[in-house]
């Protein structure tokens, strides 16, 4: 059989500096089903490329399974585009971010990523809340009390004023990517107490996200959620500041990590 002729081009192409603008590399879960879908949903665009890596993760949830996975972070984000420089980093646990701490997961990913603006979702919700002026809030969370107590601690030490604070009992995470949509709704509504400006819904694993519009309907109060409010702070460190209200309110308003 006769041999193909092969030419070699005589140059070689001129390449772009980036394949796109921006870069979002996200940290998330081994046990992960929803947080790729909502960026994908919500963050990733022409310009706008997002990245992921997963690290190890055991269930059931509790403080200290969620701590073990803090010397996982670094090594973690240098495999994200290794050597190449991020935009943003996030890191998708809510409840891990509050025992492990938002500072500590900032220096983690920093020590292999030390240009890239760092999110994690106790941070973000803090200044979605924030830029809705809320002081007084519900919360709703998929976790069991012992899980959840250091969230209600960790809003309250940022000055918040804690209305209600309702958690499903729920202690693998698996199970709280399942919980229906509709089944978030109705949860929702009776979480929120009537005096409070805002509700928050914690947790990257539960699909809040996609009905947060829906929610702030059927409460007539601005909704926060864990992706949304990494979305919106992802978005908005990458220099997109597009309105999005048909994700919720909070992606129609400027963001400020103070």
């Amino acid at each position: 059989m006769p041999t193909s002729d092969l030419t070699l081009a005589s140059r070689r192409p001129k390449l772009d500096e980036r394949p796109l603008d921006k870069r979002v590399g996200l940290i998330i879960l081994a046990t992960d089903h929803t947080t790729e879908v909502d960026f994908q949903r919500m963050v990733a665009n022409e310009r706008i490329g997002v990245y992921a890596t997963r690290i190890p993760y055991a269930n059931p949830v509790t403080p200290e399974n969620l701590r073990a996975m803090q010397p996982s972070l670094t090594s973690a984000a240098a495999l994200i585009l290794p050597d190449e420089p991020l935009d943003v980093v996030m890191y998708s646990c809510t409840s891990a971010s509050v025992v492990i701490g938002d500072a500590e997961v900032k220096a983690a990913v920093r020590a292999a990523k030390p240009s890239a603006a760092v999110v994690t979702p106790t941070a973000a919700a803090a200044s979605g809340l924030r830029a809705f002026g809320a002081r007084r809030v519900s919360v709703l969370t998929p976790y069991t009390i012992e899980t959840s107590e250091p969230m209600a601690d960790y809003f309250v030490s940022l000055g918040f004023d804690i209305a209600r604070f309702t958690c499903l009992g729920l202690n693998d995470d698996r199970e709280m990517a399942r919980i229906s949509p509709d089944e978030i709704v109705a949860f929702a509504k009776q979480a929120t107490a009537p005096d409070s400006d805002a509700l928050f819904i914690s947790c990257t694993a539960v699909r809040a996200a996609g009905v947060a519009a829906e929610i702030e309907v059927a409460i007539g109060k601005p909704v926060v959620t864990s992706n949304l409010a990494t979305a919106w702070a992802c978005l908005r460190l990458c220099g997109n500041e597009t309105a999005r209200p048909e994700f919720g309110r909070l992606m129609t308003l400027a963001y400020s990590d103070h």
